[in-house]
């Protein structure tokens, strides 16, 4: 009979085991998922940056393209 005690015991431990490690893998998951949207929204934040700068850009190198299509 204390065979199969043990046993039982030790299949609980395991189940506790797994179950502490999935709540702190939950937990992980959780926290890289926010610092994952974080990421995203500066990345979409510089890009719209460097588009309202390069605009100007563009425009200007049209405009210098322009000229010197002409005067070939």
């Amino acid at each position: 009979m204390l065979w199969p005690m043990i046993a039982i015991a030790l299949g609980f431990l395991g189940l506790a085991v797994l179950g502490v490690l999935a709540v702190r893998v939950f937990v992980e998951v959780r926290r890289l998922a926010r610092q994952v949207e974080h990421t995203s929204r500066r990345i979409q934040q510089a890009a719209q940056d460097l588009e309202r700068a390069a605009g100007p850009l563009a425009g200007n190198a049209g405009a210098m393209a322009g000229t010197r299509r002409e005067t070939v």
